[in-house]
């Protein structure tokens, strides 16, 4: 009973980092509108997966030394940076798909595992994650923590993140919301593109 309002706060601070406009919520969403809600979904758990690797080593003190290595810490840095920006670049010279909403699966879906990995990457390349939950383990989760709690905590903050992103693909998936990407989907893959090209440029320039 102890620790439930440790693992509510925590829960809610995580909640408010997933619904915060960045990278995971861009890449989510793109993947959504271009290609389907199952593929907007696997991304979702490949942003879960990512967020169990930052609890992992968080937990075991790395992330404590990553904040504290310039040299780590530049390379995850300028790793997410560089990903980002291809994805971006990918996003505006994208050609339209041309087909139609109402098929059960568009042709130029990605695989669910492409999904996961796409995911996966925007989420444990970003440095400002990697703070978020140092961040979290040391001033409100803590080092003295006993591992259930921990486990508890972690398995939360992972399904949390991915029904979240579930949440973002059902809504973009909306007939209505797809077939107005569908009519204006250069346009719209070329905002998105921008998007996560400027996330990419800020990432670079992120001080610790």
């Amino acid at each position: 009973m102890e620790y439930i309002s440790l693992i509510t706060t925590v829960a809610f601070l995580n909640l408010l980092g997933a619904m915060s406009p960045g990278p995971d919520f861009v890449m989510c969403v793109r993947n959504s509108l271009n290609y389907s809600r199952s593929v907007g979904i696997f991304t979702g758990v490949g942003i879960g997966i990512g967020i169990s690797i930052h609890i992992i080593y968080c937990a075991a003190g790395i992330g404590f030394i990553v904040s504290k290595s310039i040299i780590a810490f530049n390379i995850i840095k300028f790793l997410g940076a560089g990903y980002l920006v291809y994805m971006g670049i990918r996003s505006i010279i994208a050609k339209g798909s041309k087909i139609e909403f109402n098929n059960e699966r568009r042709m130029t879906d990605i695989s669910a595992l492409q999904a996961v990995k796409t995911g996966f990457f925007t989420n444990i390349l970003n440095p400002k994650a990697t703070m978020f939950f140092l961040g979290l383990f040391t001033f409100v989760i803590g080092y003295n923590t006993p591992g259930f709690v921990v486990a508890i905590i972690a398995i939360i903050m992972i399904m949390t993140a991915i029904l979240w992103f579930t949440l973002v693909a059902v809504f973009f998936t909306q007939k209505r919301i797809k077939d107005t990407f569908l009519r204006f989907e250069k346009g719209i893959n070329s905002v998105f593109g921008g998007l996560l090209i400027l996330l990419g440029i800020r990432i670079a320039l992120a001080q610790r």
